[in-house]
């Protein structure tokens, strides 16, 4: 019996069998191919291997209809993806193989309309993912965004369309970000004083420069300048999805940042200068591990992160608070938000603003006090 959802069965003979859409006959007629494996999670494997996606030099017959969106989808994202990174590739195959195709897969362009659209955003929102639970509004709106640029991507290629998707929106629900309060960082910064082990001083680098967790974990001896006290930022660290070989598993990559503003040089506080030279322990290699080969990892990194703050007494976070801590530490210290965007890696001031400044409430406090002179009685 196939499990829920998905076209995958054990055989009499026990091995596991995978069917999928390979082409269609002048007819229309859905043409299947099928893999075969000893175990269900091969069988999965190789099936995920065959999707449009991954095998775009599918048997395109002449009564294959352009027109249906999967085809679309699988012509928009083989144009796009020389343009961007093995992470990003990753991210879009999941999500059009887990939630666009199963809905919009087989529909023709003519028949994907603003209602249509809407309604399946509707249903992602309310009954989509695996436990039928409903998605993120992030995810939906991911989703969406994906949606729209195969769209578009169609109406470039001369294809009628009824609707782009740009009038439809999904409301995102701002969620807050846990910022370490003065006492909580003061807290974090004894202990790593007091345990100055790699992690942690890779920790403290990101409190007082921002760094993200992929950019401290790819930081080299060779980015940093001590005579003129500067971090040049140009490489971050991360584990992707590998589909090669068959069977889908993990590696770790070294590439350049999320975008070309990420790339960077950071002047760094006199006092931290001092701790980096003092731990340096090799001119080349990899900052935490002072080694030319071995690395440590983003996971690696956020267990360590969650270690230390419970070592220092402070609540629980996840790595990606300490960017946003250092944001809120410079607003308060009366940062140029122009610098601070700069040293962030960010586009525009509007990113840096909107989305990692959270002021305090003691910030409030100190700037409703600059109120009072106006009720002084003179």
């Amino acid at each position: 019996m196939s499990r829920k959802g998905e076209n995958i069965y054990k055989r009499k003979d026990s091995r596991w069998e995978g069917r999928y859409m390979k082409s269609r006959t002048c007819t229309g007629k859905i043409v299947y191919g099928y893999v075969y494996a000893k175990t269900y999670r091969e069988a999965k494997a190789k099936l995920r291997e065959k999707m449009p996606l991954h095998n775009l030099q599918v048997v395109m017959s002449s009564a294959t209809n352009p027109d249906l969106f999967s085809m679309v989808a699988s012509a928009w994202f083989e144009s796009i993806k020389l343009q961007i990174k093995e992470s990003t590739q990753n991210k879009y195959h999941n999500m059009l193989t887990s939630y666009i195709f199963p809905l919009f897969g087989e529909k023709t362009l003519d028949s994907i309309t603003y209602d249509f659209i809407e309604s399946q955003c509707n249903f992602l929102l309310v009954s989509g993912g695996k436990k039928r639970n409903g998605l993120s509004t992030k995810t939906v709106a991911d989703v969406l965004s994906i949606i729209r640029n195969v769209l578009k991507f169609a109406i470039r290629k001369g294809m009628y369309v009824p609707c782009d998707g740009s009038a439809i929106q999904v409301k995102r629900i701002a969620t807050s970000m846990r910022v370490l309060s003065k006492t909580e960082q003061e807290k974090l910064y004894k202990y790593i004083l007091a345990e100055p082990e790699p992690c942690n001083i890779g920790i403290l680098v990101c409190l007082f420069t921002g760094l993200r967790v992929g950019e401290i974990c790819a930081l080299r001896w060779e980015d940093v300048s001590f005579s003129d006290q500067t971090i040049y930022v140009h490489h971050t660290l991360q584990r992707v999805q590998d589909k090669s070989g068959g069977v889908t598993k993990t590696k770790i990559v070294v590439t350049t940042p999320k975008s070309a503003c990420s790339i960077r040089t950071i002047p760094i506080p006199d006092e931290l200068s001092i701790i980096l030279a003092a731990y340096k322990k090799s001119s080349r290699g990899y900052l935490l591990t002072n080694d030319a080969r071995r690395f440590v990892e983003p996971r690696t990194m956020q267990n360590k992160f969650k270690k230390a703050l419970k070592s220092s007494g402070v609540e629980s976070a996840n790595f990606h608070a300490i960017r946003h801590t250092f944001a809120t530490r410079c607003i308060e210290l009366g940062f140029d938000v122009k610098s601070l965007s700069e040293i962030l890696g960010h586009a525009t001031i509007n990113i840096t603003m909107n989305r990692y400044v959270h002021p305090t409430l003691e910030l409030k406090k100190e700037n409703m006090k600059k109120l009072s002179n106006l009720l002084a009685v003179k």
